[in-house]
């Protein structure tokens, strides 16, 4: 389901304003380098593939997302690049990819088992024997929803000049079942009325991590809790997850 955040072009124009260029960014940058051939998943504005395209890679980068209207604002800005409208659900391949990333928390919006499931098959079909798989979650250990508060407002700059100002709320009082809900709202100077969209993600620990990949057939070849690659602690704020395309297994063929 794409989250009215993505789908509004309104909003989606904001995005690359409220998420701009970090540590985590230059993270995946130096992955992207090293590889020939790139699946973003979730790739919403695609900042890294139009990033890694303009410093000079020449090899397949390929931006896959079901939001049309994150797509618009790739498109633009660097036509360049293969952006792709869909999910793993209605959009495979086989082997093509030296490397697939999910990058902005995106695996978080996977809130089914099956979700999790499905994406990450998809996933090591997409990838050549040897492939990694690069994601990141919010560790559930940090408690990172205990800061999503209406105090804590962010404020930026449409299109338009126009200042817009965004806050987050959990509801239910915080997670339930790994599950939190939360809404997003964006008020703009001159607007009617604010736009609210509802989200809900899905937070996983080390270990249910490690079980899912295991399941899809692939191998967690290391995980850091922070991007300079530091170690996962109970309160470290990522899980930062290289996984490699394990070998076929008659249990697992493909």
């Amino acid at each position: 389901m794409v989250d009215h955040v993505f789908a509004d072009l309104t909003l989606a124009a904001l995005y690359d304003h409220l998420n701009p260029w970090g540590p985590g960014d230059d993270f995946y940058l130096g992955l992207l380098r090293e590889a020939g051939s790139v699946l973003d998943v979730g790739c919403g504005t695609g900042q890294l593939l139009r990033r890694a395209r303009a410093e000079g890679h020449r090899g397949r980068l390929l931006g896959l997302d079901p939001a049309a209207a994150m797509l618009v604002q790739a498109r633009q800005a660097r036509p360049d690049v293969e952006w792709v409208l869909g999910d793993v659900r209605v959009r495979t391949w086989q082997q093509e990819f030296d490397l697939a990333v999910m990058t902005g928390h995106a695996f978080q919006a996977l809130v089914t088992d099956e979700e999790i499931r499905v994406c990450l098959r998809a996933v090591r079909a997409a990838l050549r024997d040897e492939g990694r798989f690069v994601f990141e979650t919010r560790n559930p250990g940090a408690r990172a929803w205990e800061r999503w508060t209406p105090d804590r407002v962010h404020e930026v700059t449409a299109a338009d000049g126009t200042p817009v100002r965004v806050w987050h709320e959990v509801r239910d009082d915080g997670p339930r079942e790994g599950r939190v809900r939360f809404t997003e709202t964006y008020a703009g100077e001159g607007w009617t009325t604010p736009k609210v969209c509802h989200g809900v993600l899905r937070f996983l620990d080390e270990e249910s991590l490690a079980g899912f990949l295991a399941e899809a057939g692939l191998t967690v070849e290391a995980q850091y809790g922070d991007w300079r690659r530091g170690p996962v602690t109970p309160t470290s704020p990522e899980i930062i997850t290289v996984a490699r395309r394990a070998p076929a297994s008659p249990a697992n063929p493909g």
